[in-house]
């Protein structure tokens, strides 16, 4: 079973890595299995990802109950939202497809605002 989560967890990783380049590929819910996967089969791996320099303060914190920075919030709207404009755009022709990228869109736009804390800047001193 461990083989399997170690396994599910470097799948999870790769397509996170790929969210961060391809508009319409999520990169936190990847992420975030590929952490649970590896707390349940590799503690060396998921210290690893908890430790990475890239995400793994991110991952620490959404982990921990903190939630995101607004600042964060803000701009994974925006960027998704542009790509999936651009994404409709093309998708002119199909608009069922269409309907579904607005679906997704809207489920996770209202998941940000409503369901993932937003953190709150600590004051200096």
């Amino acid at each position: 079973m461990k083989i399997f989560l170690i396994l599910v967890g470097w799948i999870a990783v790769a397509l996170g890595v790929l969210g961060i380049f391809l508009p319409l590929l999520p990169t936190t819910p990847f992420l975030l299995l590929a952490s649970a996967c590896f707390a349940r089969g590799s503690s060396r791996m998921h210290n690893w990802l908890q430790t990475n320099r890239v995400f793994g303060k991110y991952l620490r914190d959404y982990e921990n109950g903190h939630g995101m920075p607004l600042r964060a919030k803000v701009w994974v709207l925006i960027f998704m939202w542009c790509s999936m404009g651009y994404s409709l755009w093309r998708l002119q022709h199909l608009p069922a497809l269409q309907v579904l990228l607005v679906v997704i869109g809207a489920g996770v736009t209202i998941y940000l605002t409503r369901f993932v804390p937003t953190m709150v800047p600590k004051k200096p001193g």
